[in-house]
């Protein structure tokens, strides 16, 4: 097997983090994985803030967890936050397409990148789907304007153990024609 198929095989979400911080280095690294995703008409609409702080990573954690839901949050021994910006396109491109058009799927992929690079160096991540954006907003001092589209926690998983996928079958989500 090839060694990225290896690496998505292994990455999973992580909800249980050892109390051990995750080193500086490691946090850029994956960030600059981010960067260099994918980005159509390379408008590269991103930008992200690294919780690092151990009294903002307690702040963003309760602020992960709604609705009794994400109580692991407070185990993360850092987030990422991805802030959508506006597609830095080409004039002529900007004429014809709205630039946060191809911005979701650009970020989505920069943040499996991201994910990737984390899992690569031992780092175990959480993608929140549900999180209080305008309290994060208002404690990273992020402008109103701007959207808080993701939230990643992140730490050294307490327990190694991979678990099995449980995904549709591969003839079921594909055609070929």
């Amino acid at each position: 097997m090839n060694d990225f198929m290896d690496l998505c095989l292994r990455r999973q979400s992580s909800r249980n983090f050892k109390d051990q911080p995750v080193e500086h280095e490691k946090l850029v690294k994956c960030v600059e994985a981010a960067r260099l995703a994918p980005s159509g008409c390379n408008g590269q609409p991103w930008s992200f803030v690294v919780v690092e702080n151990p009294e903002l990573i307690e702040k963003v954690a309760e602020a992960a967890q709604q609705l009794g839901s994400n109580g692991f949050a407070s185990k993360a021994r850092a987030f990422f936050v991805v802030v959508e910006e506006h597609a830095n396109l080409m004039p002529h491109v900007r004429s014809l397409v709205d630039s946060q058009y191809f911005a979701p799927g650009d970020i989505g992929a920069a943040i499996a990148y991201l994910c990737l690079e984390a899992e690569s160096q031992g780092i175990g991540t959480c993608i929140f789907g549900m999180y209080d954006r305008e309290k994060i907003a208002s404690l990273l001092n992020t402008p109103k304007e701007k959207h808080i589209c993701g939230l990643i926690a992140a730490g050294y998983p307490a327990d190694q153990t991979v678990r099995k996928k449980s995904r549709k079958p591969l003839e079921e989500i594909v055609r070929f024609v």
